[in-house]
């Protein structure tokens, strides 16, 4: 059973750092690719990282070298480290995770204070 666990959001000032978990009890190792999207108010949700179960990674350009997308398959969980936080980051992030189909976590809420 995969059940898809967001936490590590909250309220931030711009210029700040979170680092967002996704962690499922079940393990993370026989997902073939993981990622984090964002869906903002009003808008369509979006990719912001993903990572493959050899380590290869893929940023949107809005978030390149600023967020950092990491999974341990030992802890079953991945992380995205957000760093330099704007407001055009606030946003409810969201866990993915691909095994044959793709499965969601529910989301966490990134509020960031202008």
């Amino acid at each position: 059973q995969v059940q898809l666990v967001e936490s590590g959001g909250g309220l931030v000032q711009a210029g700040g750092s979170l680092r967002l978990s996704c962690s499922n009890s079940g393990g993370i190792l026989s997902f073939t690719v993981m990622g984090w999207y964002r869906q903002a108010p009003g808008k369509q949700r979006e990719l912001v990282a993903d990572i493959t179960s050899g380590g290869s990674t893929n940023y949107a350009e809005s978030v390149k070298g600023r967020f950092t997308i990491s999974r341990d398959n030992g802890k079953n969980t991945m992380y995205l480290q957000m760093n330099s936080l704007k407001a055009e980051d606030t946003a409810t992030y969201y866990c993915r995770a691909r095994r044959g189909i793709y499965y969601w976590g529910k989301g966490t809420l990134v509020t960031v204070s202008s």
